[in-house]
């Protein structure tokens, strides 16, 4: 059990697999400049100022209008849908429509969910609803998601309409997760089981829709299409493990969100439910404190050492050593899933590097 001595912003698991920085960023850095101009097409169709608005939470403007090279995300969802089409034998470029979709599906939820969850920054700028007001935030998801299934649908291909149909499947399950997770911040206790479940629905379908709409639209069967969405729904349970350990210990300067942003959000993370889960003095003082705080409507003005307690006793509690073995545990699933789909040595090392590179990342 940790001793809950670690400063914030350590190493978020115990995993310390060798990453090799320049693959990893020329992988992220392709499936950007691939995806970019077919994503900027696709928002310029918005009617005004549903463009200027989105082009604003892409980060490619400023809040004033102006050219911006503001941060965009990590570009993992693009990355994997290039190199899934290459998993199929194609070029990556096939994989470009599959890209953009499921970039715009991950974009339309961001919006949404900044807005429900009242997070007044991400990146490391105001969110779109904070600028723009709560209507255009909708507005804009509403937009982007319409245009996910608008880019794929229009090649007019058998290969679109399934992968289509695994985009929409992934989506519906994105807000299950959703509507989980909002439910999740009134009830006093989630099980790691409801938890998992949850972070599967809202992080892990999108990232195993991603990881198989390349390889679909480069004409791979189901099977080959389902192990590497297995491969992407493990993968995105270690990204989201991951996620949360970084939503109450990241680094502000390096997240772009609040210090402690996940507890003042209330929200039963994975360090959090495993923390209430364990047995012991410091679980119990967790559950009296969190339970006052359900019921408090004043958590907002709590100053940094009442988040910092809280955050203390999850870590004394298990929670936090737990959530990052639960991330190691993931990760190795996702990359056994490979070894059922045959595909070229180069891509199947590209995949695992990314896998990696999800477990160790600081953002």
């Amino acid at each position: 059990m940790s001793t809950g001595t670690e400063p914030r912003g350590a190493s978020v698991t115990s995993a310390n697999p060798v990453i090799d920085d320049a693959g990893v960023t020329a992988m992220l850095e392709r499936g950007r400049t691939l995806a970019m101009p077919v994503l900027r097409a696709a928002v310029d169709r918005l009617a005004p100022p549903m463009d200027t608005v989105a082009a604003y939470h892409f980060g490619w403007i400023d809040a004033e209008g102006r050219p911006s090279a503001g941060d965009s995300g990590k570009a993992v969802r693009p990355a994997l849908a290039l190199l899934s089409a290459e998993a199929a034998g194609a070029s990556p470029e096939v994989g470009i429509p599959g890209a953009v979709a499921v970039e715009l599906v991950h974009n339309f939820s961001l919006l949404h969910d900044d807005l429900m969850d009242g997070d007044e920054q991400r990146r490391h700028r105001d969110t779109v609803w904070k600028v723009h007001g709560p209507a255009q935030a909708i507005l804009v998801g509403d937009a982007l998601f319409a245009l996910a299934n608008e880019i794929l649908l229009e090649l007019g291909t058998v290969e679109a309409g399934r992968a289509t149909r695994r985009l929409t499947v992934a989506s519906r399950k994105l807000i299950d997760g959703q509507a989980q997770d909002i439910s999740y911040e009134h009830r006093e206790r989630v099980s790691v089981e409801e938890c998992l479940e949850m972070e599967g629905n809202k992080t892990g379908a999108l990232l195993a829709c991603a990881v198989s709409v390349g390889a679909v639209l480069g004409g791979a069967d189901d099977a080959t299409a389902d192990a590497l969405e297995t491969y992407g729904y493990h993968l995105g349970l270690a990204f989201q493990a991951v996620d949360d350990l970084l939503g109450i210990w990241g680094e502000p300067e390096v997240t772009g969100k609040r210090p402690w942003s996940d507890l003042r959000q209330r929200k039963k993370s994975l360090p959090v439910v495993a923390a209430l889960a364990s047995d012991g003095s410091a679980s119990r003082q967790l559950a009296d404190l969190l339970a006052a705080d359900a019921k408090s409507s004043d958590i907002d003005s709590f100053d940094e050492q009442e988040f910092a307690t809280r955050a203390a006793l999850i870590e004394e509690a298990g929670g936090r050593a737990w959530t990052s073995e639960e991330a190691v545990r993931q990760h190795a699933t996702a990359v056994a899933a490979l070894q059922g789909v045959d595909m070229p040595a180069a891509v199947r090392q590209q995949l695992v590097e990314l896998a990696d590179f999800v477990i160790v990342r600081r953002r």
